[in-house]
């Protein structure tokens, strides 16, 4: 983002911890009454005054709306979608300045995964995802995604992010996070570190560690810090290439760090963490669905076997936008050939049907990869 957008924001979300907790320790406040805030606010999802959060200090009272304002949060749903089969809903968030973004709800039935019959009903509990944005906008550049042809208008912060989860809470109780909506997470760092440990403390949101994801195109340092920041933590890639050449011609970032260096990246993660790491491969027809790219993301992946999973997202033409480049879906056949190929040299690969149920990657294309 251009860095200032944060700097110029008339007031942040109370939602916002070390913002808060900053005004708190300037006033000689005790912390503790933050918890209370936080608490009442994602309860009654984000509405209302400081002056609805009973038993504060009178001090509170005061000093709270001159730095955050007379509301509690920040931002509005002006739009909301949900699909015909009622399992994606899209949620258009405006912010106080006017910037926008989108978050997505995916619902599916957790252990029996989803239908493959017309009218048929799955037994099994109902988990939804949440796909949220931590940028308006993105500079990574990837030409099969509109969002990142728009170029970087702005970050969003850690208050802004974790409101896209108290309005989805509002609609359908969330179970798992997935940071694959607009914008790249690693680029807007420490606002996403401070999201997620909202959304995993267990006196706030209370979400396990092993139902967020962060997903990104490859921010060589921060992937290497969020292993120590946030080990517990989903990590996924968007690597979309078996090699530097290629990888170059669909995401230009690339250039900014290389395939190998990526790669040992993504192999110190794991030896900080310990956890699996998810590789996002969306399929190109005729551009890095062939089976020589197969062999040669076998290759890649091969030294990594144990800890790496592969989710081949086959390209949607129908969720591009005005800017992404012109790409055609794969052929059914190619997923086929390709996935047979990376399960032969022993590679782990999530079916198709699921891959292609959770088709929604960074407003062209989110994905869940729980």
């Amino acid at each position: 983002m251009p860095p200032s957008r944060v700097k110029k924001l008339a007031r942040h979300s109370v939602l916002d911890e070390h913002r808060l907790l900053e005004l708190f320790k300037r006033n000689g406040i005790k912390s503790c009454h933050a918890m209370t805030i936080w608490k009442h606010s994602i309860l009654h999802g984000i509405q209302g005054t400081i002056a609805d959060i009973p038993e504060l200090p009178k001090k509170v009272y005061e000093v709270v709306p001159q730095e955050f304002g007379d509301s509690l949060g920040t931002s509005k749903i002006v739009e909301q979608n949900t699909s015909s089969d009622g399992t994606t809903t899209k949620i258009l968030l405006e912010f106080q300045d006017g910037l926008r973004a989108e978050s997505v709800i995916m619902r599916y039935d957790s252990a029996l995964g989803r239908n493959t019959e017309a009218n048929a009903s799955r037994a099994g509990n109902k988990r939804a995802t949440l796909c949220v944005s931590s940028q308006v906008g993105c500079q990574m550049g990837c030409t099969f995604c509109a969002t990142g042809t728009m170029g970087l208008i702005g970050d969003l912060t850690a208050g802004e992010i974790l409101e896209q989860l108290v309005m989805a809470n509002k609609i359908t109780p969330i179970r798992n996070i997935v940071f694959m909506g607009m914008g790249e997470p690693l680029n807007n760092y420490a606002e996403v570190v401070g999201a997620v440990n909202a959304m995993i403390d267990p006196r706030r949101f209370g979400l396990s560690p092993a139902h967020v994801t962060v997903s990104t195109v490859g921010v060589v340092p921060r992937i290497i810090q969020m292993a120590e920041d946030l080990p517990a933590v989903n990590f996924a890639l968007s690597l979309h290439a078996p090699t530097q050449e290629l990888r170059v011609k669909i995401v230009p970032s690339a250039k900014a760090f290389p395939l190998d260096k990526l790669m040992a990246a993504v192999d110190r993660h794991h030896e900080i963490s310990g956890r699996a790491v998810f590789i996002e491969y969306v399929m190109l027809s005729e551009v890095n669905d062939g089976e020589e790219q197969a062999r040669q993301l076998a290759e890649l992946l091969t030294p990594r076997k144990g800890h790496v999973t592969v989710n081949l997202i086959p390209w949607n033409p129908m969720l591009a936008k005005d800017g992404a480049e012109p790409f055609d879906a794969p052929n059914p056949d190619n997923i086929q050939r390709f996935q047979i190929t990376l399960k032969e040299c022993g590679i782990p690969v999530l079916p198709p049907p699921r891959a292609l149920s959770l088709a929604h990657r960074r407003i062209c294309q989110h994905i869940d990869s729980l």
